[in-house]
């Protein structure tokens, strides 16, 4: 049986990003492009939270050393982060979205 969160995703628009806290994970919530995606609220690099990074499109950019992730499969897509993030399987289903957090 695995867990999972359900998350109210109003007013969550294009662009923008949510912290949120579950089964004592730390996720951050991304809509890139009109789709929702769930990756792990803390860079792999400097382990700092990404609560102030900025979303382009479906990229992540880290505020503190200006690494970028992919929020779809959490890639490292520019120099210092090397390592990718952990992503979560997510479903939305009417202004709501599941996040499957694992066994």
């Amino acid at each position: 049986m695995s867990l999972a969160v359900t998350i109210d995703v109003a007013g969550l628009a294009p662009g923008q990003t949510r912290a949120v806290s579950a089964h004592g994970l730390e996720l951050l919530l991304c809509n890139a492009e009109g789709r929702y995606y769930a990756i792990e609220n803390r860079c792999p690099h400097g382990m700092v939270r990404l609560d102030a990074a900025v979303l382009s499109g479906c990229i992540l950019e880290c505020p503190v050393h200006g690494g970028r992730l992919d929020v779809r499969d959490g890639s490292p897509q520019r120099h210092p982060i090397r390592r990718p993030a952990h992503t979560y399987p997510v479903r939305e289903s009417g202004g709501r979205i599941e996040i499957t957090l694992g066994a």
